[in-house]
């Protein structure tokens, strides 16, 4: 890199927060830490913004040919009597496979923890770089370098944000309250799957649209609330992470590197928190975007921004504060292998990759669903985890996430404050509910990675995670 980028470290302290615990083959849980040992927690932020000339969304648009918003990564490392726990938001399009393996390994050797307590999720704008390390080991096979992602940037960005991290360790506080409010997201989020008199999908309404039809259909299936989480000490609030699920982009793919609608909103919510870092998830957005009330005219991207910022300043201002100690926090987690789709065929997927006279997206495709392939044959596993924090709850998922997995979480601890971020692990690609397979559509019949059965391997697994608190 010619360049290093700044990165600023805010240290905090909290008497909770956790992340992400895995373990070989069964449910495990790490009750709450000793009540005489408060929990910290420091936070870190690095700016991430890569070179011009960097390819973006794992190379399959334009090439970056200016900074419209810079991209950043936010962390958060959890101090206490068991080891460090790490969550790592990062403005990238996804962070799958090899790249999640290759984070976590460094993120637990550089702050004394496992793997298994440190989470990587990304907020899934498409004008930003993809990650998939061992899907690019495949391209590199075939002399295609370079082309999925820059990786001097990546050993750039992983090194500093590391840096961050360990530098963060120095100071935390203690947090004596978690906050829980929720806000209406007006006219951003619809579902992108519009069913025709024959039950299959007629028209799938993207992230933008100028169908008449698809603008005039209904909003359909959406979770219409973004979640703010907040940590406090007393009276003073320390960090906040947000939950909304959506696909987060206006218009994307003219080469302009972008955090977009969700990091336009983060950054409006946090002029009004000054000092405290704001963290954003996205939530199960894999059937949801802004198609109804977006034609994709730049300018709609600022005012869909200001939406969002309106709803998180609802729930801001409603935010209730309840008492919490380190005997009030507690983590499950359960590894899965998610059940493979019958269209991923090995020798089909090496003909392309192999074949130099095929389209470059195509082969960038075909390296990227050989390696989840592999990977998932091998019995490679993925953990979905929950933390609970007092009365609330968050859950981790894997994938380009159907709304409809949210919602059941929902309804499963109804007396809770449930939130979820998805896009952790974007190996398996779009996860559906098992009748979307049967409805076809884009994200069902092109680009997902994981069979029908999976609804019924993730509702059981939300089930045990969600329903039994401790």
């Amino acid at each position: 890199m010619s360049q290093l980028r700044k990165c600023s470290v805010v240290f905090l302290s909290i008497s909770v927060l956790a992340l992400i615990i895995c373990v070989p083959s069964r449910l495990s849980q790490a009750a709450g830490t000793s009540e005489s040992a408060p929990l910290q927690v420091a936070t870190f932020e690095c700016d991430i913004t890569p070179p011009i000339g960097s390819p973006l969304c794992y190379g399959h648009v334009a090439p970056a040919k200016k900074v419209v918003d810079p991209l950043s990564a936010r962390g958060i490392v959890i101090l206490g009597s068991e080891k460090p726990i790490v969550m790592l938001a990062l403005d990238w399009v996804g962070a799958n496979n090899g790249a999640q393996d290759v984070w976590k390994k460094k993120l637990a050797e550089a702050l004394d923890t496992t793997t298994d307590r440190c989470a990587v999720h990304c907020l899934h704008q498409h004008d930003a770089p993809g990650v998939d390390i061992s899907a690019n080991a495949r391209l590199k096979q075939q002399n295609l370098n370079g082309i999925m992602y820059n990786e001097d940037y990546l050993n750039d960005v992983m090194q500093r944000t590391i840096q961050a991290a360990r530098a963060s360790l120095k100071t935390a506080q203690p947090v004596t309250h978690v906050g829980t409010g929720k806000g209406t997201v007006k006219q951003f989020a619809s579902n992108r799957r519009i069913l025709g008199p024959d039950g299959k999908v007629k028209i799938v309404r993207y992230s933008s649209s100028r169908n008449p039809a698809a603008i005039a259909a209904p909003v359909g299936t959406i979770d219409p609330f973004v979640r703010l989480l907040s940590l406090w000490n007393k009276d003073q609030p320390i960090v906040i992470l947000s939950y909304y699920a959506t696909h987060p982009q206006s218009y994307y793919g003219k080469g302009g590197i972008s955090c977009d609608t969700v990091g336009l909103a983060r950054a409006l919510h946090e002029k009004q928190t000054p000092g405290v870092l704001h963290v954003h998830f996205n939530g199960a957005g894999g059937n949801i975007g802004a198609g109804k009330f977006n034609n994709g005219d730049p300018e709609n991207r600022p005012l869909l921004a200001q939406r969002l910022a309106d709803g998180m300043k609802q729930a801001w201002d409603t935010t209730e504060k309840t008492p919490i100690s380190s005997g009030d926090v507690n983590w499950k987690s359960k590894p899965v292998l998610l059940p493979l789709r019958d269209t991923l065929d090995e020798t089909k997927l090496t003909g392309i990759l192999e074949n130099p006279k095929a389209r470059l997206t195509d082969r960038i495709r075909a390296a990227r669903d050989l390696d989840y392939l592999k990977r998932t044959q091998a019995g490679t596993t993925i953990d979905i985890t929950r933390l609970k924090l007092g009365p609330a709850q968050v859950v981790h998922m894997p994938g380009e996430l159907f709304v409809e997995y949210q919602l059941a979480a929902q309804k499963m601890a109804p007396h809770d404050f449930v939130c979820m971020a998805a896009y952790g692990d974007q190996g398996p690609g779009y996860i559906g509910t098992t009748i979307a397979y049967a409805q076809g559509g884009y994200e069902t019949s092109r680009v997902s990675r994981t069979a029908p059965e999976v609804e019924t391997v993730l509702m059981q697994t939300l089930k045990e995670l969600v329903t039994n608190n401790y």
